[in-house]
């Protein structure tokens, strides 16, 4: 039975999620998702119990000392809440942990059990995969979902993917068989750069989801440690000729892939976004990003009600996730 007495009634509640692992590469899934909990300062109101999800011997638990006195703090998956206020005030539920290790179907139904008590209107999965693309360039973020009414409306993709697949795909599978609106945003970072962090990645995810629940988030000092990490990847890729001859080959394949892409519809997203954050103002609960457009660390490619009680039976195994080779940071 879920207890949700210390939360009080959401506004058009969107719930985010991201699980460390297979699905995060460069951390730059879960990396969001604690951007946004550290930029709203979101209240952490639950906690799966470990000992159904995690193996021990994969994901440890760690010992730290607070006050003189040891303590432990073990893998798993929190939720917590913020609220966001401004001319359009919405909440987040915002969902951060590591990939399960075993019992994912009992897994996404209980995060799908806070879902309906909640009020979630759709879930938003985050996720990140090793691709050919060059650390130079804007870094592609895809939107995929299953429902095909929610693609032509959201001007989204259709999964068509079929292969071994993680939490992400399987969560995103059972909201689907449940009836909740469900969205996989996926980054794709720099196979030869896979190290964490990625705040490139990171912030091209977040500004993704901006477009996609109509919210400003607030940046902090993102954007600016994304320029940091650019110019140093840079300096190492000159300092090796084989990789920079590499990094000019990527470059070449994506110029010529993306010439299609510089479409009408693309640029007008683009300097939409940049209105928004010239003109739109912070906003009661809104960090201040100094009104700088950095479109070129950007992708360019792209009252409440309470949906059915999510579905107890088990979900059919799905055949979802952008993540084939996406390997996981923990490898």
């Amino acid at each position: 039975m879920i207890e949700l007495e210390g939360v009080p009634e959401l506004v058009d509640p969107v719930m985010i999620a991201a699980f460390e692992g297979w699905n995060d590469a460069g951390d730059s899934a879960s990396s969001a998702v604690a951007h946004l909990e550290r930029e709203w300062k979101g209240e952490v109101f639950a906690a799966l119990d470990a000992e159904d999800y995690y193996d021990f011997q994969v994901n440890r638990p760690t010992v730290f000392l607070e006050g003189g006195v040891r303590r432990i703090t073990w893998p798993t998956t929190r939720l917590s809440v913020v609220r966001v206020g401004g001319d359009k005030p919405r909440d987040l539920v915002l969902v951060r942990g590591i990939e399960p290790s075993m019992r994912w179907r009992s897994f996404c139904n209980e995060i799908l059990g806070f879902a309906h008590e909640l009020g979630v209107e759709m879930v938003v999965i985050l996720g990140a995969l090793l691709g050919d693309t060059p650390h130079t360039r804007p870094v592609p973020v895809s939107g995929v979902t299953s429902d095909p009414d929610l693609a032509r409306t959201m001007d989204l993709e259709e999964t068509r993917y079929e292969g071994p697949t993680g939490i992400v795909g399987i969560l995103q599978e059972a909201c689907t068989h449940a009836g909740v609106p469900a969205v996989s945003l996926w980054a794709a970072v720099p196979h030869y750069v896979s190290q964490p962090p990625n705040p490139k990645a990171t912030l091209a995810l977040l500004n993704r989801l901006e477009d996609l629940i109509d919210l400003r988030i607030p940046l902090g000092e993102l954007a600016e440690d994304a320029r940091a990490w650019q110019l140093g990847v840079d300096q190492l890729a000159a300092e090796d000729s084989e990789v920079a001859e590499y990094v000019q080959t990527l470059e070449e394949a994506r110029d010529t892939a993306d010439l299609p892409e510089a479409s009408g519809e693309a640029i007008a997203r683009e300097f939409e976004r940049y209105l928004r954050r010239r003109d739109g103002g912070p906003g009661p609960g809104h960090a201040t990003d100094g009104g700088e457009s950095t479109s070129y660390l950007r992708d360019t490619s792209s009252g409440r009600t309470r949906p059915p009680r999510p579905s107890r039976d088990e979900p059919d195994e799905p055949g979802e996730d952008s993540g084939p080779g996406a390997e996981s940071s923990e490898d």
